[in-house]
């Protein structure tokens, strides 16, 4: 931007150093900054809390916090690394002592919170308030086409022309002041659940504003493109885009004569902290675990005397004209003589959310998680910005001293470690200064201040309980904050203490809440040792009723026949009515066993005959009191000693077979006759058939 109305350099070197103090200069504020970064973690950081989040000024050890001043500075950018202590040597040069890196989207910041005198304090147990004043400034920018000024420096000769493509880029710079009221307190402190909420009302008075921004800017830099009288030419300029100029009344004037701008709002801060206390204790601050969220900074200022010029400067300006203009308004006349212009606008407050975890892992070691993330818009005029952050900040705190050491992630400075430190009424540091020290950062902050801190004092508790003496009432015995530190006693004698005894007056069983076991359903058996509650039962069963399958009056335990009704005479199985075996019987038995067949010369059962040896079985088990023997014959072939044993062998096959089928074996006889019992001749192929045969008789 420089070039739209300085280009009046006699030499080429002057206007590079002025160009790249221009970006630093005018590099306003769509911005991104951060305050007190690894303080803000401290449980100890008082009345500081009200920066990020106002329910933390209350459940502290804090009877009263008082602030006279803290100041805390952070620059970052995209543009330009270095090494810090090379930044207070009075000959540093970015040019040459930094290492550059351009794009077509650099951008810088600078920003300045200033804590004024400032307190907070308890108005009871459960809440506290806190006046607080504040002054801060923000500079910055975005976008910047940085390649154009990397164009630029490469250039050897001043009069060579040149173009450049600024695009878009904004910049701008505003500061103001707060005078704020925060009120704070709990909202639930149950068991080991403890929550708080706070509030912020902030009056805001602006100090200063002023922006410019640009919308598809080019330049085009014709060395010798205006003729003059007596042969001499020019350069000259042909631009394009749209500017935007916003600023107070009073930003040009230059008698020194400073007033205050028309220029008031309000502001809102709001936040909530939750903590996890799973131990028993009267310090406040004493969490494992605390998890806070909170919006800061809702609101904006109205500079009612504010003016918005719009101007088209797609225009050609010679260089010597432009030379001639003694401010910023003269010189963009020369490209658009009657701008848009409007009175009045609002400067918004860097809006954001931030969300905090913090462990505490070992008594007096923390670990705490934050992130802080900006929701105001990047685009929009006099809109302040802070930097999307995650911070892990590793710290030791004790009642008067502190350490932390930030590790963070910052926009546009990438990653960085600090250190800094509380000691009683000093607080130091920077989230930057480890990085800076080890190398090439493109960031730095520090902030430092003075407090005043008065701690609650410790009440006196003789007997170490935790309960103070003006609330025990047993001082000189220890005893829990519940029972009023009194020890509990066991009034029955049960060994159940007291408060842990749901039947305080009668006896009874640790596993019972200190209460007699009960007998629910009355079956003498008592309810921790009976399996069946509800239901009566004897003791032997563990007080649950027998169990009778069948139905047939006869328990599952007693009965023979758990799955076939019978009698108890006959021990839950059916009655057997004996019956005694006819003839006919014995017949029939007998016509089954001729119908058998087995393989040839074999005492294998053929598969067929599987059928009839079924329903022998069906037929003996009737008669379960009679006992058979099961005789086997063959005919005359073969020698008598085979016929012996291969009979006997094939009457014993049909035995097996009844025997697995459920006939008692005692019941069963077995006999192999061979050839020596013939039923026909063996001289014919009918006779020999029928001599080959089992018989089932009937043992009387």
């Amino acid at each position: 931007m420089s070039l739209l109305y300085k280009l009046n350099k006699q030499n080429l070197e002057q206007m590079k150093k002025f160009s790249i103090s221009l970006i630093f200069t005018f590099l306003g504020c769509a911005i991104y900054a951060q305050s007190y970064i690894g303080f803000l973690t401290d449980n100890n950081k008082g009345v500081h809390a009200v920066i990020n989040n106002p329910a933390d000024i209350t459940g502290t050890k804090f009877r009263t916090d008082i602030n006279l001043v803290g100041f805390s500075a952070f620059f970052a950018n995209n543009v330009y690394e270095f090494k810090a202590l090379e930044l207070l040597n009075d000959d540093f040069d970015f040019d040459t002592d930094a290492t550059a890196t351009f794009t077509d989207d650099n951008n810088a910041l600078f920003n300045v919170d200033v804590l004024g005198p400032s307190f907070m304090f308890n108005l009871n147990d459960k809440s506290s308030i806190a006046i607080f004043t504040r002054a801060r400034a923000f500079f910055g920018a975005n976008e910047f086409n940085g390649e154009s000024y990397e164009n630029l420096e490469d250039l050897t000769d001043v009069n060579t022309d040149f173009m450049l493509n600024e695009g878009d880029f904004s910049a701008s710079a505003n500061g103001w002041i707060e005078i704020g009221l925060t009120y704070a307190r709990e909202i639930f402190d149950k068991e080991n659940h403890y929550l708080k909420g706070g509030v912020s009302v902030k009056y805001l008075q602006g100090l200063g504003s002023g922006s410019l921004s640009g919308r598809n800017v080019t330049i085009d830099y014709d060395a010798d493109g205006t003729p003059l009288p007596g042969g001499f030419t020019t350069g000259s300029l042909n631009t394009t885009g749209e500017i935007t100029y916003n600023r107070f009344a009073d930003f040009e004037d230059d008698n020194y004569d400073y007033e205050l701008p028309t220029a008031t709002g309000i502001g809102f801060d709001l936040g909530v902290t939750y903590e996890w206390r799973p131990e028993s204790n009267l310090d406040d601050a004493s969490y494992k675990l605390k998890a806070g969220l909170s919006v800061t900074d809702i609101g904006s200022m109205k500079y009612r005397d504010g003016i918005e010029d719009l101007y088209d400067i797609t225009a050609t300006v010679n260089e010597d004209t432009l030379n001639d203009q003694d401010d910023l308004d003269a010189a963009l006349a020369l490209f658009d003589i009657a701008p848009q212009r409007s009175l009045g606008y609002n400067a918004t407050l860097p809006t954001a959310i931030h969300a905090n975890v913090d462990w505490n892992f070992n008594n007096k070691f923390y670990l705490n998680l934050n992130t802080d993330v900006s929701i105001a818009s990047k685009t929009k005029a006099n809109a302040n910005r802070i930097a999307n952050l995650v911070s892990l900040t590793p710290r030791f705190e004790t009642k008067f001293f502190s350490f932390y050491l930030p590790l963070s992630v910052v926009q546009y400075s990438g990653f960085q470690v600090g250190a800094g430190l509380r000691a009683g009424p000093l607080y130091i540091g920077s989230g930057s200064v480890l990085s800076l020290v080890g190398g090439e950062s493109s960031g730095a902050d520090v902030y430092a201040g003075l407090k005043v801190p008065i701690f609650k004092s410790k009440p006196k508790d003789k007997d170490s309980d935790g309960v103070p003496n003006k609330l025990d009432k047993c001082p000189d015995t220890a005893g829990p904050a519940g029972n009023n530190g009194c020890p509990w006693g066991d009034k029955d004698n049960d060994g159940v203490k007291d408060n842990d005894d749901a039947c305080i007056d009668v006896a009874g069983a640790a596993g019972n809440e200190g209460c007699p076991w009960g007998d629910k359903d009355n079956d003498g058996v008592l309810d921790n040792v009976d399996n069946c509650v509800d239901v009566a039962g004897p003791i032997e069963n563990n007080g649950c009723p027998w169990e009778d399958a069948d139905n047939d009056g006869v328990f599952d335990k007693d009965d023979k026949c758990v799955n076939e009704a019978g009698t108890v005479a006959n021990n839950g199985c059916p009655e057997v009515v004996e019956k005694d075996i006819t003839p006919d019987v014995e017949k029939t038995l007998n016509s089954y066993a001729k119908t058998i067949l087995f393989d040839h010369a074999r005492s294998s059962i053929k598969a067929e005959s599987i059928e009839v040896l079924n329903d022998i079985v069906a037929l003996i088990k009737e008669y379960p009191k009679a006992n058979f023997v099961i005789e086997g014959h063959t005919d005359s072939s073969g020698s008598n000693t085979t016929n012996q044993r291969l009979s006997k062998s094939r009457a014993t096959s049909i035995r097996d077979f009844l025997v697995e089928n459920g006939i008692d074996t005692n019941r069963l006889g077995v006999i192999g006759y061979g050839e020596s019992k013939p039923v026909a001749s063996n001289k014919t192929s009918a006779g020999r058939q029928l001599n080959r045969r089992v018989e089932i008789n009937l043992v009387n």
